[in-house]
């Protein structure tokens, strides 16, 4: 008996030893990128979001064991669960700031923030102060900006949004004087409700903005500070109110993470960039 049980202790340990030596971990991807697989989860910002989804779609099309589920839900939410770790990479679109030094951030792109109104309404431009003016509730019908006899509708970004961050930066405002009559999230919702109300105004991404504008739907983007709001100024470095477009990670990328990333850098995708009507990093 005591051979018998023996034998089967010998014949366990190495069947052990064998299930031991096919349960071994492969190669870390970032050692063949070939051989890529996972899935990488990504968060945040909502003007981010459509061009990580993009430059995933052709990630995964490269690599056959690859999966990039992108959510959105605003910067605020891609800086936390980054920061939480229940995002592989968050999407900010700004740059950090100092509190958020822990963090690492990648940019992918350049974009712009415009003011837009309604195509039918006849304003063709609001000065700086003008704008304040309407979005504190000082300016409250049309007629005292040579608009129509009609009362304005101010749209207006949702908290968490660094569209809302940096709109307010610029115009030196601070989130409680805002007297918003709607408070929308996305930029596609932005420029839905301002393409649906002749008296609306609002300010979403340019990229958005102009890809909507010469994609029929009847909005318009006014200049700032004597400067047009397009792509264009935007790339050239004169349009006064732009911003990154950052990937962010907790810890310094590896992996599947950092191949992500790395194409999302690479001029492999400036079409994808230039298509969603954003600005390509020079390289």
């Amino acid at each position: 008996m005591p051979r018998m049980f023996s034998s089967m202790r010998l014949a366990l340990a190495l069947v052990g030893l064998a299930l031991s030596a096919c349960s071994k971990p492969s190669a870390p991807a970032s050692s063949d990128p070939d051989r890529l697989q996972g899935k990488l989860v990504v968060t945040g910002s909502s003007t981010v979001a459509p061009l990580a989804a993009e430059i995933g779609k052709r990630f995964e099309s490269l690599h056959a064991g690859v999966r990039v589920d992108v959510q959105t839900g605003g910067s605020s939410r891609g800086i936390a669960d980054a920061r939480q770790g229940l995002a592989d990479i968050g999407m900010a679109s700004r740059a950090l700031k100092p509190e958020e030094a822990d963090l690492h951030g990648f940019a992918i792109a350049r974009d712009g923030i415009a003011v837009i109104l309604n195509a039918a309404n006849p304003v063709a431009t609001l000065t700086d102060a003008q704008v304040v003016a309407i979005y504190t509730g000082r300016i409250a019908r049309w007629t005292e900006v040579s608009g129509n006899d009609a009362p304005i509708t101010v749209v207006n970004k949702a908290e968490g949004r660094s569209t809302l961050e940096l709109f307010l930066h610029y115009f030196k405002l601070e989130s409680p004087a805002v007297k918003a009559h709607v408070v929308i999230g996305d930029n596609e919702q932005g420029i839905k409700t301002v393409a649906g109300n002749p008296d609306a105004i609002g300010y979403v991404s340019v990229g958005a903005a102009e890809y909507s504008a010469t994609h029929g739907v009847p909005v318009k983007l006014l200049p700032m500070k004597g400067i047009a709001a397009s792509i264009a100024t935007v790339k050239d470095g004169s349009f006064p109110l732009s911003r990154p477009l950052n990937l962010v990670t907790k810890a310094e990328p590896a992996g599947l993470a950092k191949a992500y990333i790395d194409y999302a850098r690479s001029p492999a995708v400036h079409d994808l960039v230039e298509k969603l009507y954003f600005v390509p990093l020079e390289p």
